[in-house]
């Protein structure tokens, strides 16, 4: 936004925001449909994707935490994980800090599994045609975080 760019309305600003809800949609859909056609090299599901970089990006953590980060169910992390550790890409560990919430960590495998994943999806996102800039993906992430945040509260269990 530039000091030209006044502020929309909040019913302009809905109507634009539907816009994106729009095209989020798809989007997401068709990334899924994507990294599950290319996931089959290191056997992945787009949820034990998503477990594995969690613990990339976090380090260890437990169930509970990974689905509040992902706001996923509990159970369908938990499924995740064990999906995950049925591969050896995770172990669980127990949880100095909580006795019945163990810690979820990712193993040698893991780690050489989603690190290939990310290097394939960089690459192909190294595709994207067009003249974006830095400034227009920092809008795009901050309209996206703001959209976000409107549904914290939203109980995903």
């Amino acid at each position: 936004m530039t000091d030209a760019d006044p502020p929309l309305t909040p019913d302009d600003l809905a109507h634009r925001l539907t816009e994106v809800f729009d095209l989020v949609g798809p989007l997401y859909r068709r990334v899924q449909r994507k990294v599950e056609q290319a996931a089959p090299i290191e056997e992945l599901s787009v949820g034990v994707r998503a477990v594995l970089d969690l613990l990339r990006e976090n380090g260890p953590m437990t169930v509970p935490q990974m689905g509040r980060a992902q706001a996923l169910s509990r159970q369908f992390v938990q499924r995740m994980v064990n999906d995950a550790a049925a591969g050896q890409l995770v172990e669980i560990t127990p949880n100095p800090a909580h006795q019945r919430s163990s810690l979820i960590r990712l193993t040698d495998r893991g780690r050489a599994a989603i690190t290939a994943v990310i290097a394939r999806e960089h690459a192909l996102l190294r595709e994207v045609d067009g003249d974006l800039t830095d400034a227009d993906v920092t809008a795009c992430v901050r309209v996206l975080t703001r959209m976000l945040e409107l549904f914290d509260n939203v109980d995903v269990n």
